[in-house]
């Protein structure tokens, strides 16, 4: 459980299980949440992310070696989106990574690959640099939507007008050391809070209660989810995994081979060469139903794997999903087929992100 499981059930959330957490799926509605996050605000507890650091004078090294991205570009106070490969140039887990200071880097990944992430990190760990996992001591809220600054400005004294997107700021927050982040996983405009677990019930309550007379709402996990497959944001287990490189998933901007060293480099150096043989891309389905997850695609007659990720846009209003497609023939609008509960229902492949605001 996270520390606002009890806050969570009292406001008649929906629990179920995730990557061993009992979280909420939903509450009142998922729809009505992944509305409100677009048009006005929504409340996650994202608390059973894992949250590591490391520690020392070769903090900073270390997470270059193990990054993808170029660490070295950050300053103190900024993050920034990037992986952790195999040798094989596949993804061990994606990444946002934060600057705090040169010696003092902190790095948020998935739930599910926390302790293989950490297992695999200390396997590499030379130098002069200490890993911590603050995963069980730390909390970790995201407030979503285009009202989100002026719900927590009223809590900090920080000026949140003046922190631009990936960036951050180590301040007070409803009375809780807090550091604030202007990150997110929907698309809007938003922030990620990190603080103490003691005193995470407390600052849900007070962002709830800022956020009453702005039409926040508490969100789960359904919506969590149809936000970030509006976006094109990948999950990984579902669009990216041990089998998968960046730049099979569209994800070559977080890859950066002006760099002399980092884990899996030279695989992904072949692979640019010789080109993916898949690609993920998009796709909305032309016909009535929904593609979910898992849901058999076919081109030209032949199965080519299965949907990764694949709902009901409620901000589109049609069924839109991932999948990896055979790279010679991912054109925009290229037809193929999905089966939807045994019946094969047309889809074509569109531009991502699906969703874009006006």
């Amino acid at each position: 459980m996270t520390p606002l499981n009890a806050v969570q059930r009292e406001l008649g959330a929906r629990m179920a299980d995730f990557a061993g957490w009992e979280l909420p799926v939903q509450f009142e509605s998922a729809l009505k949440e992944h509305l409100a996050v677009r048009s006005r605000a929504g409340l996650f507890d994202v608390s059973h992310m894992g949250r590591l650091e490391f520690l020392g004078p070769d903090a900073l090294p270390f997470a270059q070696e193990l990054s993808s991205n170029d660490v070295l570009r950050l300053q103190d106070g900024q993050a920034q989106y990037s992986s952790i490969l195999t040798p094989k140039g596949t993804f061990l887990d994606d990444i946002v990574l934060y600057r705090i200071s040169a010696e003092r880097i902190f790095i948020c990944v998935n739930a599910a690959t926390r302790e293989k992430d950490l297992a695999w990190i200390e396997s590499r760990r030379n130098g002069n640099v200490q890993v911590v996992d603050r995963s069980e001591s730390t909390a970790q809220l995201a407030i979503q939507g285009p009202v989100a600054e002026a719900i927590l400005q009223e809590l900090t004294e920080a000026d949140l007008s003046a922190l631009r997107f990936y960036r951050f700021v180590q301040a007070e927050l409803a009375g809780a050391p807090c550091l604030i982040s202007r990150t997110g996983y929907t698309g809007e405009d938003g922030f990620e809070v990190y603080t103490p677990a003691e005193a995470a019930e407390g600052v849900w309550r007070r962002i709830f209660a800022a956020g009453r007379a702005h039409g926040l709402t508490p969100a789960g996990l359904a919506a969590r989810n149809t936000l970030r497959l509006e976006m094109r944001y990948p999950l990984y287990g579902n669009d990216i995994d041990e089998r998968r490189t960046p730049l099979e998933a569209g994800l070559g901007w977080i890859v950066k081979f002006e760099k002399p060293s980092f884990v899996g480099r030279e695989a992904l150096l072949r692979q640019k060469e010789e080109g993916p043989s898949e690609l993920l891309v998009g796709f909305e389905l032309m016909e009535p139903g929904i593609a979910r997850d898992g849901f058999q695609a076919y081109f030209e007659g032949r199965a080519i794997g299965n949907v990764t990720s694949g709902s009901f846009s409620p901000s589109l209003e049609k069924s839109i999903g991932l999948l990896y497609f055979p790279a010679g023939d991912a054109a925009e609008n290229a037809e193929f087929e999905i089966d939807v509960r045994g019946k094969r229902r047309r889809a074509r492949i569109v531009p991502t992100p699906f969703y874009r605001k006006n």
